[in-house]
Order: C-alpha cells, then sequence, then structure tokens
C-alpha cells in the first residue's frame, strides 16, 4: 500500500509541476510583467499531494478526483479577493444568462464572505425586493441547509429554481437581535434594466437598475421618447444608479458616452499585464461589438448640454461607479447622495474549456481624473445626509481579503502593520469591519409573522423618494448646474 501510494504521489506530483510550470512560464513570457522566473514552490506542492493522497486514502468515504481538483483551483481563486472565482459548467452559464436580462430566481447580488451568503443588493423589482432583503444581510440558512460549507455557485443554484416554488432564507442583520425569516417565491426575473418617466414638464427621470448587453440602446429609446414627449424645452435631467450593482463593462461606457462630448476618457484601467492597462472613451469602438450600427447617433443633440444630476448610493457599485466618477470628474453632472459601493476591480472571464472558466481579478478601475474606485468608492458632490441606513451598508472595504485601493502602492496587511507602527493613521473607509455572526443564533422569527412586519422600502422615483424631491429641489433652487464643462461640482 505504501508503495503503491507513494507512486500515486509521484504521478499526481508530476502532473502539478507540469501545470504550475507551464503556467509559470507562460506569466514570465509576457514581458510587461518584468518578474524573473523563480523555482517551483516544491515543498507546496509536495504538500499539495500528500494532503491529497491522503483524502483520497483515508477519507471516511471515496471522492472523485475531479471532485478534489475542482475544490483546490475554487480554494486558490476564492483566497485571492471576493470576486475571483472557479466556474464550472453551471456557473458559467448562469453568469452568461444573467447578462442576457433575464433567468429565474430571487433577484439578488451575492457575494461570499467566511463561508456565508452576503447581499451586496436586492434587484429591484423582484421577490427579494419586495419581501425587504436588504444590502449587508448574512443569509445563514437556504430553507433546511445551512449555508456554512456551500460554495457560492451552490448557494446560487439552490436559490434559483422554477417559477412559483419557494424557499425559505434565514437571515442575520445588524441591529437584529434575532435571525429574520422570509419566505419568498420564485419568479421569472426579467429585469429592465432602464426605465424612464416625466417628473414634470421640462424635468425626466432614468433609472437604470443593471448594465447589460442592451442598456445602450434602451437608453437611447427612453432618452428619445422623454425629449419628444416634453410639452417645453429639458430643463433638467435625473439619472438615477442606485442599487445599480454593475454589470457589463461596455454599457457603462455606452450611458457615460450618452452624455459626454465624443472621444471624452470614460474611465482607464491598470493592471500587471498590457491586456489590463486600458483606456476607454466615449468612441464606438468602446462601447458596441458593430461599430455600424451607433445607437448614439439617434440621441437628441440637447442630452449633451441638458443640466444633470446622478442619484447614488451604498448599492451603486462597479459599472455604475464608472458612469458616475466619469459624469463627476467631466463635470457633466452633480453627483448626488451617499458613498458608493467601491466595487473598483476588474474580473475577467477566461475561458478553460469544456464549458468552464475562471473569473480573475486583473486590474483596478481609475475615473478619468485618476482615482481609484476599489475600497473607496464615489463621493458625492452632495451628501444625503437623511439617509440613515447607509451608514450600516455592506461596502467593498467590508469584505474579507478585499483589494486594496491601490493609490499608495500598499497591500492590506502592509497598511495594517504600518497602522499599528503608527506610521500611518488608518484609513477610515477601508478600515471598516464586517458585523460577525454570532456564535449562538437566536430562535428566529416565524416566516409569515415576520415577512407581514416588514414593510417594502420606498420606490426609487416614487413620490414619497426624499433624495428625488431634494433634487428636484437643487434643479430649481440651487446653484447653477453642470452644463458640459462649464461648471464647477458643488461640495
Amino acid at each position: 500500500m505504501g508503495n503503491k501510494m507513494r507512486q500515486f504521489g509521484l504521478v499526481i506530483f508530476g502532473a502539478v509541476a507540469g501545470v504550475m510550470l507551464s503556467l509559470n512560464f507562460s506569466a514570465v513570457a509576457n514581458k510587461e510583467t518584468q518578474e524573473v522566473l523563480r523555482p517551483l514552490p516544491i515543498e507546496e506542492l509536495r504538500a499539495f499531494t500528500e494532503v491529497f493522497g491522503r483524502i483520497k486514502s483515508d477519507y471516511v468515504e471515496p471522492v472523485e478526483d475531479k471532485k478534489l481538483i475542482t475544490e483546490a483551483i475554487n480554494g486558490m481563486l476564492t483566497g485571492l479577493d471576493p470576486h475571483s472565482s472557479y466556474l464550472d459548467t453551471d456557473a458559467f452559464k448562469e453568469l452568461q444568462i444573467g447578462t442576457q436580462g433575464e433567468f429565474g430566481g430571487l433577484g439578488i447580488e451575492v457575494s461570499m464572505e467566511d463561508g456565508f451568503v452576503k447581499v451586496i443588493s436586492p434587484i429591484e423589482d423582484t421577490p427579494a425586493f419586495r419581501a425587504g432583503i436588504k444590502p449587508g444581510d448574512l443569509i445563514i440558512k437556504l430553507d433546511d441547509t445551512a449555508v456554512k460549507g456551500l460554495s457560492l455557485t451552490d448557494a446560487i443554484k439552490r436559490m434559483r429554481g422554477k417559477p412559483n416554488t419557494s424557499i425559505t432564507l434565514t437571515v442575520l442583520r445588524k441591529g437584529e437581535p434575532k435571525p429574520l425569516v422570509f419566505t419568498l417565491v420564485r419568479a421569472v426575473i426579467k429585469i429592465q434594466s432602464v426605465k424612464s418617466k416625466m417628473i414634470e414638464p421640462g424635468y425626466a427621470y432614468i433609472r437604470i437598475t443593471q448594465f447589460q448587453e442592451q442598456t445602450g440602446e434602451n437608453l437611447v429609446k427612453a432618452i428619445d421618447k422623454l425629449f419628444k414627449e416634453s410639452p417645453v424645452p429639458m430643463k433638467g435631467l435625473v439619472l438615477d444608479l442606485r442599487n445599480d450593482p454593475g454589470g457589463l463593462l461596455n454599457g457603462a461606457v455606452a450611458v457615460s458616452a450618452a452624455f459626454l462630448p465624443a472621444n471624452s476618457l470614460v474611465v482607464y484601467t491598470d493592471g500587471r499585464t498590457e491586456d489590463a492597462k486600458m483606456k476607454l472613451k466615449a468612441s464606438p469602438e468602446f462601447y458596441l461589438r458593430d461599430t455600424k450600427n451607433d445607437y448614439l447617433k439617434r440621441l437628441p443633440a440637447a442630452v449633451k448640454t441638458v443640466p444633470m444630476i446622478t442619484l447614488v448610493n451604498g448599492g451603486s457599485a462597479s459599472a455604475s461607479e464608472i458612469v458616475a466618477g466619469a459624469l463627476q470628474d467631466h463635470k457633466r453632472s452633480v453627483v448626488m447622495g451617499t458613498q458608493t459601493f467601491g466595487k473598483g476591480s476588474v474580473q475577467t472571464i477566461l475561458p478553460l474549456g469544456n464549458n468552464t472558466a475562471i473569473k480573475l481579478t486583473t486590474a483596478r478601475y481609475y475615473t478619468p481624473n485618476g482615482q481609484s474606485i476599489q475600497a473607496k468608492g464615489i463621493t458625492p458632490d452632495i451628501l444625503d445626509a437623511s439617509a440613515k441606513e447607509e451608514t450600516e451598508r455592506l461596502r467593498e472595504a467590508d469584505l474579507d481579503r478585499h483589494l486594496s485601493n491601490g493609490k499608495d502602492g500598499k497591500t492590506e496587511k502592509e497598511k495594517e502593520k504600518a497602522e499599528k507602527s503608527g506610521e500611518v493613521k488608518p484609513d477610515t473607509e477601508a478600515a471598516k469591519v464586517a458585523p460577525k455572526p454570532a456564535a449562538k443564533a437566536a430562535k428566529p422569527e416565524n416566516g409569515d409573522d415576520a415577512n407581514k412586519k416588514r414593510e417594502p422600502p420606498p420606490e426609487f422615483g416614487s413620490s414619497e423618494d426624499q433624495l428625488l424631491i431634494q433634487a428636484m429641489s437643487y434643479f430649481k433652487d440651487g446653484p447653477p448646474m453642470p452644463s458640459n464643462n462649464s461648471a464647477k461640482a458643488v461640495n
């Protein structure tokens, strides 16, 4: 048995070493990395094969090689940051479906932290949103299954399912003495990424809920309709990006380009490889697959100069932060609301064959003026002091292993060391710590009673939307609004 195990270990070791060697050569072959070829981590690879062999021989039940290797890949990626992950066949398919705007499930944007599912943001007009699920909620049970121990992919699979079937979520929420129980009915999630209406003559409202393949084109249709319907020349336009979790990068560039002068810099990225260094501008080649059909040409000319206010909050992440940052830096729009989520890292989907892929963080996003979005977000020109819940909202800086902001060149560990030594003061945004779940959970509330107690949040864009009311007041009573590049942002 011992000889067989040693032979087995050598075979596995050789296979792993071969893969590592090929990856190592591939990395150093790229001159931009400026790294010297280093020896393979022999001791670590030996430890890996020993653990692999022990599991195969001693684990209480037989385990397939595929499962062990897949979990090892998962561990490598999830140990890097909250957004890198392995996409098996089902997860890869789900990613593609999600960007097309229709799928079956609950309607929540989630991430994994410490083995639990954390809610980034509920998607508007979905079962989760209507039930009162909030950003920062920690999902600890799905029906009778504990989330601890499940991968994010497995948890998402359980939450999705056939329409009209129910699922019970047990949730820990900061400030609540007991876990909350929500019984939700799954639905076909058809995300209408662009919504619009006239608030009153001369004032238009456009809300983007998520950035999808058709978002840019749908925005053009909405703008064209609003400008034609307005009985008077347009005096103001509100762009609402609150609770928009992001989506496709080209969608963010298209939305920005709709309001900015041609060829304006929208966002740039910086990473280790040449492919990770990009400058994306308000130009068709950066937001269209087919540059011959530029739908932005159908926009009314006045949309480039109409006074604008962009609404954001802690649920505005990724692509929505890119748009808000671009409009703010070019002084095209006043940004109003609360600090955004701070998801300023670029994830590249790298197919591996057999319909699998890895989602790997490869760069950081920077606004036109060079501000890193990562772990900080966009600071509004006008802060909404009335948003009490925003101070408790989960943000990128609260996530374990989050990527540093990158502007000072220090890693998170280097920052912690510097802070302890007194070299620097803690970054107030990056130093936030997410609340840890209690070791012993109290008895959950009854699901039906809990759902009855919680009222859904006020609808964005409604007559009860206090931030929209403030925006309209600012249009009419505030200082001159930015129009193109002529006015400065108000703090």
